[in-house]
């Protein structure tokens, strides 16, 4: 009767080495147009075992564990989009008269329109000239780092701030 007891142990390996599929929510990611949906999917599939699903503001993201799930997540962050949920690059606070940032997801007037709206949200900063396909743009004023990666964050987009 050794059979049972084998059959029981190897189904017990085969199950305790399955994971469980893990969903993480983003709320808030900016997207505004479909080239915005496209690239919020190809940026969490940039990620192996990962895939999104955008519907207005919110993404959801389902991978093979919480590990990818949370890579996903960074790779979207990385890709210029932002939603609660996500971890937040950490921003040095300082107190600066211009900036560029780099990233940050424009490809089309919408785009630009909350980026616009966000960074001009910040106590400080009098111009900023992001355009639609711009990979980086300059925010000039007396203003702090850490407020306009807020801005950007709240308005569900991220960048590099320099």
């Amino acid at each position: 009767m050794k059979t049972p007891l084998l059959l029981t142990t190897l189904l017990t390996l085969s199950l305790g080495s399955l994971q469980a599929e893990s969903t993480l929510t983003l709320e808030g990611v900016h997207n505004c147009c479909k080239k915005c949906g496209d690239g919020i999917t190809s940026a969490v599939a940039k990620v192996e075992g990962a895939t999104a699903t955008a519907e207005k503001g919110t993404v959801t993201i389902t991978a093979k564990d919480e590990a990818t799930a949370k890579q996903a997540a960074a790779s979207l962050v990385a890709n210029g989009y932002f939603g609660k949920g996500a971890q937040a690059p950490e921003v040095a606070a300082q107190n600066v008269k211009s900036a560029t940032v780099e990233g940050v997801h424009l490809c089309c007037g919408k785009c630009v329109t909350a980026v616009e709206k966000a960074v001009t949200s910040v106590k400080g900063v009098t111009s900023q000239n992001a355009e639609k396909g711009a990979k980086s743009f300059k925010v000039e004023g007396e203003f702090n780092t850490a407020e306009l990666a807020s801005a950007l964050n709240k308005a569900g987009l991220n960048g590099s701030i320099k």
